[in-house]
């Protein structure tokens, strides 16, 4: 497993992310909220992922790219708890809904402990 983040594994379909907020199905742990959808990729790829932080909490635009960028780095470091526990393909969103500036051992704290929520959750609902 390669801790590698390319660009077939980024969510960029404006079309996946609209269906993904309608249709998909949300997990949190504090700060971060995860939005996933069960879905189908014309690429070879497993899971297309993206990150966002609220304009409404952090207005200055440096502070909303450092946060998803440190997401997109703990997603990066972390994905092999989800691509060796999963079957299917799967779209995600990663939501930052605190109101502070986190640091990169608060992201990930949170991070890990939410990839294994999700887990679970498949593994509830393909029993």
């Amino acid at each position: 497993m390669s801790f590698s983040f390319p660009k077939k594994e980024k969510l960029k379909s404006k079309k996946l992310i609209e269906q993904l907020f309608a249709e998909g199905i949300g997990v949190t742990n504090y700060p971060i909220k995860l939005v996933y959808l069960k879905t189908s990729f014309e690429d070879d790829s497993k899971c297309k992922v993206g990150v966002t932080a609220s304009k409404r909490n952090f207005k200055s635009a440096v502070k909303r790219n450092r946060i998803k960028r440190l997401m997109r780095e703990s997603y990066r470091l972390n994905k092999h708890l989800i691509f060796n526990n999963i079957e299917g393909n799967f779209a995600f969103m990663f939501l930052y809904l605190g109101k502070e500036m986190p640091s990169q051992s608060k992201i990930t704290d949170a991070m890990i402990p939410l990839m294994r929520k999700f887990i679970d959750e498949i593994a509830k609902a393909s029993k």
